[in-house]
This record gives C-alpha cells, structure tokens and sequence, in this order.
C-alpha cells in the first residue's frame, strides 16, 4: 500500500495553487466537506524564523560604539551613541554602554528594555565560506561541512515534534513563494506565498525528483485516486481551514501597525495563521537586500532603511500576537556578516561574524549575548572580518530545545557537540 509519506519521499508533490479568489474546483469542495475532522488544534508553541538573504552587517546593526578601532575602519559609516558626536546624523540606542542600537531600529529599544528581546553577537558558521549560496545552504540545512545533506534544520525539527492521524497540514509553513531549503526533508510541510490565493507548495526530500501540477485535476490525472484520497486531504483541509477566515480583510489587533514591505505581509499573515489555531509550530520567511557592497549609509540610506523595516515588522508582529505572545518566539539568521572595514564605494564586503535578534516571553532578554573583542587587527579572522565565537547551530538549537522542548540536538544537527549559551531562561 502506497502511504502519504511514502509519496512524498518518491515522488515528491511539488507546486499547485488554488485561487480562492476564483473559487474552489467542485469535486475539490466536496471532499473538504466531507471531512469530519477539521476544526481548532489544541494551542502549541510556535518558532517563527526570519533568514536575512544577503548578509546583514551586524556590527551597524549592533555597533560596539566604543571600539577605537572600529571608528577608525569606518570613517564615513560609524555612529556612536553619544549626543552630538555624529555631527547632524541621529545617535546610537545606548543598549549597555558599550553595544548600540541602530538609531532606525528603535521599535525594538521597548522589547530589549523589557527583555522579551535578546541579541547574540559574533555569531556566524564554523565554516569560513564567505559564497552566499553555500553559506546560506549550510546554515540551513544545520551542517556547515556537509553538503550533501539532504534535509534542512526545520524539517528535521518538525520530525522530532512528532506526527499523528490528526497532524495538521499547517504544522510547519513558509510564507514564501518556494520552498526554502530549511524545510527540504522527509516531514511535510507547506509554502504558501500568499493566503488570499493560497498557492502551495509541498515536496518531499528530492528536489530533482518533484512532480508538477498546475492544479488539482494534473494532480489528479497523475495520481491513482486512493493516493490523491491521502496525499490531497493536507490540502482539502487546508482550504476548509482558510475558508473561515477573511484573510482579506485582516485587521491586526492591539494598534499593531505593519510596514508595506515583503517580510511584513508575510508576518501578518502568519499571525493569522497562529491566530486561526491551524496547528502551527514552525513557520519561516525572508528579508533581502542586505547586501550591501554600495552606498550604504550611516543612520539614513540602504541599511537603514532596511533595519527600520524589518524592527517594525518584527515589532508589529509581535504586538498583533497579543494573548499568544506566551506561545511564540521569534528569531532571525544570515548566512554571515561584513567586513570591518568599509571598502571604496561607502559599503562593505563579505566578511563572517553577525548578531541575531530573539523575541519572545521565554528569553533571557535585555542582553547582548556573545563574546566580541576589541576590533584590533590581531583579534579580526583572516585579518579583516568578526571573528565568529558562536556557533549559529548552539543558538538556534537552544531556541528550539527549550520553546519547542525538542531535546534532540543530535538529530536535529549532526555532528554539532556543542553548548548553549543561555539566549533562553531555563
């Protein structure tokens, strides 16, 4: 007998999309209706990841404003937080006397003073490739030296949070318009890249391998009707769940205001997601164009504008959570930061160490987590960059050992042995 999960490792069920805007095929409506077991799941912590493509700048970011030699390798790009000491241009947020907040991210300056926000800084891979294609592939698929590995971090996380008869096609979500290689891998899981027309996209562990199907009837004229009963009812069901809601016509909740960006709209729409008690227990997005080779500015420009973005975004998200707040943790990643050194054309390079923010109820917050030293040339990697003193996998591990009580680091990144560093309370 041909199983679910057996499909999905075979084969593969790979893109299709259902425009509810134009309704829903008739035979696909009545077998939702069919279905007698669709209705609220039982509340369950929820990871929510943000991975910044392109290589944030960690120390803009979080600028240790002190550092001498920072200031020096940033004639036209460091801010201090001192009052006037940047001439006309707007101030560091003075976190703890040595790191400061970008002055265009003070929506988080509320969450780090209550410390539901947590930063780490200096954290990075143990793999010095400064390739944003590799780097990224490493980070998430969980092993930065192997990469041949088939499934990603997320994917396996949700295989240790366990599936049952009543799993829900919602478990594990990326609000993005293809899979993203954190949730390649044997357990299912969707990608939708908006739920106004609920496009999805499922796929098993071969990525070569996936069958195409512009809608339902492909799906089914490329599949025995038994399999279709098994494989399709995730998305019978998610229909039926989507249907309830005026996704539309979403108003957040508690004067939560989003920005009008990408990033934004997909962490709306996974707070209504969280909001609707789908089942949710993972979700993932992306922020890009931090790349930043150009122009970057200082507290106004690219950079800037970015950050003000993505903390306002962040920020709205969390305030729309309201009474879930207790359930959710938030956390970003990049592949690797950039050079201590601004280069000739006003940006900076590719370069390893970066900072990652964590919001959320259950964090050790308020503090600027990991070890950076003094910016001297003998304590920079290969002479130029941040040295990376955290492993990402010791951050990310801990995040989801203690929100989402896996407990399985060895399954959940192979051949890491290393330690927390307590980004989250015990």
């Amino acid at each position: 007998m041909t199983t679910r999960r057996g499909f999905l490792k075979s084969g593969g069920l790979a893109l299709f999309g259902i425009s509810l805007m134009g309704g829903i095929p008739a035979f696909i409506a009545e077998a939702a209706a069919s279905n007698k077991n669709i209705g609220p799941y039982k509340k369950k912590k929820i990871m929510v990841c943000i991975f910044q493509r392109g290589a944030m700048d960690g120390l803009m970011a979080v600028t240790p404003f002190t550092d001498t030699y920072l200031q020096a390798a940033r004639p036209t790009l460091f801010l201090t937080a001192a009052k006037g000491g940047n001439g006309n241009r707007t101030p560091l947020i003075d976190l703890d006397g040595r790191f400061g907040l970008h002055p265009a991210m003070s929506a988080f300056e509320p969450l780090f003073k209550s410390k539901q926000l947590s930063i780490v800084h200096g954290i990075g891979s143990p793999n010095n490739t400064r390739s944003h294609f590799d780097a990224q592939d490493y980070m998430e698929s969980g092993t930065p030296f192997n990469k041949g590995t088939a499934s990603g971090w997320l994917n396996r996380a949700t295989g240790l949070l366990g599936h049952d008869a009543g799993t829900t096609p919602f478990q594990a979500v990326s609000l993005t318009s293809a899979m993203p290689r954190s949730f390649y891998g044997d357990n299912p899981s969707v990608a939708i890249s908006n739920l106004q027309d609920f496009a999805i996209q499922m796929r098993g562990n071969q990525a070569g391998a996936n069958m195409a199907a512009k809608s339902f009837e492909d799906l089914y004229d490329q599949t025995s009707s038994g399999l279709l009963k098994t494989t399709g009812k995730e998305s019978f069901d998610a229909v039926k769940m989507l249907q309830k809601v005026d996704t539309k016509n979403y108003k957040p909740a508690n004067g939560a205001v989003y920005p009008n960006s990408s990033v934004a709209n997909s962490l709306k729409q996974i707070a209504q997601l969280i909001k609707m008690d789908v089942g949710l227990e993972i979700a993932f997005t992306e922020s890009g164009g931090w790349d930043t080779h150009f122009n970057q500015g200082s507290d106004t420009g690219i950079f800037a504008r970015n950050v003000d973005d993505l903390s306002k975004s962040m920020v709205a998200f969390w305030t729309d959570l309201g009474q879930y707040q207790d359930d959710v943790t938030l956390m970003t990643m990049t592949e690797f930061g950039r050079t201590v050194k601004q280069n000739g054309t006003g940006g900076t390079d590719h370069g390893r160490g970066s900072c990652n923010f964590i919001i959320g109820n259950d964090v050790n917050g308020g503090i600027v987590h990991g070890n950076v030293a003094q910016l001297s040339v003998e304590n920079l990697e290969d002479g130029r960059d941040l040295a990376v003193t955290t492993d990402f996998r010791s951050v990310f591990s801990e995040v989801a050992d203690k929100h989402l009580k896996i407990s399985n680091d060895r399954v959940l990144f192979p051949d890491w042995k290393g330690e927390h560093i307590g980004v989250m309370r015990a």
